[in-house]
């Protein structure tokens, strides 16, 4: 069993940046994909960016150039580094460790944006 902890949420004024961590208590690097996803408030969970072990990055439209997913496997650790930021980004991250066989997530971390 792996437990993944994040942190780094906040309230921000838009404009502004944070940076989410998530520390797993398991090696990552025995996992396929880190990923960071997100819900607001009566919306269904969503993808936000992913980073294989490869480190191949995806992200989603709507934070391309603003979002940067990294990690560091000798911390067991992702990052989610989040700049201009908008009220839209407003939201619970979760992270996601996954692999063909097992995926474990995050109690997530609350961002909130204010306009």
């Amino acid at each position: 069993q792996v437990q993944l902890v994040e942190s780094g949420g906040g309230l921000v004024q838009a404009g502004g940046s944070l940076t989410l961590s998530c520390t797993a208590s398991g090696n990552i690097g025995s996992f396929n994909n880190m990923v960071w996803y997100r819900q607001a408030p009566g919306k269904q969970r969503e993808l936000v960016a992913a980073i294989t072990s490869g480190g191949t990055t995806n992200y989603i439209d709507s934070v391309k150039g603003r979002f940067t997913i990294s990690r560091d496997n000798a911390k067991n650790t992702v990052y989610l580094q989040m700049n201009s930021l908008k009220p839209e980004d407003t939201a619970v991250y979760y992270c996601n460790a996954n692999s063909i066989l097992r995926q474990y997530w995050g109690q997530g971390t609350q961002v909130t944006v204010s306009s």
